[in-house]
């Protein structure tokens, strides 16, 4: 592989700042757009103390074209991984036209520049909500998309779409959708990881946060599903290899043109009390929960298939629910230092 320069929009968040090390590890130049709505600065410097390697860091709107556009007539830019968005689900209801407008003019905004400077390698951060809750599962690429259940799914969807469509207008764009299922963990050095502002939307978050008695208790929310053990299922995805996979999409793109999407997840799935048994189990720490109500829009349970992703990228999620936990662990004990 020829020297690459990555742009990474939204690269200082939990999934970006893991895609950074992966890259900068690889001896790729990494170059972070972040507006910091939801990540901070410091990342910087701790992608640093990981890989020995510094990547640029603009502090920028990537929907404000002319701060973009600095950022492209700076760099030699190959390609693009896009991860700037809201990502709030439950935020995404109460404001859904600040959700249509930061992550559709950031794409947008991203396709304009791009093409002024002729780059056509893109790879996007989309979500398993773009399958909606008809599909049955194991969900699969060919599924039909939408009936999304919240505006923060439709984004994803909608941006799908005009990728889809900007393919067909320029036969030799790229552009990777990657359909995310639940990340979790943090990278084993323990410097980075999810850092959420206030009470976290997500269930490993708040997990370790209990277990750090931030919090006082963990809500499972419903233990009456056709489940196992009643409570909801989820493909579960270490926040590294969902990094790794974002390497071979950009490798894959580099060869190929046209729309693509392609699942990353385990491939299986599991429960909220099966994570929270082996949080405790594997750190030796109490998480007290409490099983309340269901959430209005919980599914019962869904996971991936992924073998689109092991047969077009040589890729698949290595790591265990043991090793998720554990990282995540190790992180929020380093996290009140930070």
């Amino acid at each position: 592989m020829m020297k690459q320069t990555i742009l990474l929009p939204g690269g200082a968040g939990f999934i970006g700042s893991h895609i950074a090390a992966e890259l900068l590890t690889l001896g790729r130049d990494v170059v972070i757009a972040d507006d910091l709505s939801n990540a901070r600065a410091d990342v910087i410097d701790r992608l640093e103390r990981i890989t020995g390697r510094r990547p640029v860091f603009y502090q920028i709107d990537v929907a404000d074209h002319a701060a973009l556009d600095r950022v492209f007539a700076s760099h030699p830019v190959d390609a693009v991984i896009h991860l700037a968005g809201y990502k709030a689900v439950g935020e995404s209801v109460l404001k859904p036209v600040a959700y249509y407008r930061n992550n559709l003019d950031s794409t947008l905004t991203l396709l304009e520049v791009m093409a002024d400077y002729g780059v056509k390698k893109l790879v996007f951060s989309s979500s398993a909500t773009v399958y909606g809750p008809a599909n049955p599962i194991p969900y699969t690429e060919q599924m039909p998309t939408g009936g999304c259940t919240s505006p923060y799914g439709w984004t994803k969807h909608m941006i799908e779409q005009i990728l889809a469509d900007a393919c067909v207008a320029d036969p030799a764009l790229s552009t990777v959708c990657l359909r995310y299922f639940n990340p979790v963990g943090a990278h084993e050095s323990g410097l980075i990881g999810e850092l959420p502002n206030g009470i976290p939307n997500n269930l490993m978050p708040y997990i370790a946060q209990t277990a750090a008695g931030i919090r006082s208790e963990l809500t499972v929310f419903g233990d009456d599903y056709p489940t196992p053990d009643g409570t909801g299922v989820r493909d579960y995805i270490h926040v590294v290899d969902l990094a790794k996979g974002h390497v071979a999409a950009i490798d894959y793109a580099a060869a190929h043109t046209g729309w693509e999407a392609i699942n990353l997840g385990t491939g299986r799935g599991t429960s909220v009390l099966e994570l929270v048994h082996t949080f405790v189990s594997v750190n030796g720490v109490s998480v007290p929960y409490r099983i309340g109500p269901r959430r209005s829009g919980d599914l019962p349970a869904y996971y991936a298939d992924a073998e689109k992703a092991r047969r077009l990228l040589g890729w698949q999620a290595e790591k265990s629910a043991a090793d998720m936990c554990r990282d995540a662990w190790r992180w929020q004990q380093n996290a009140r230092e930070l």
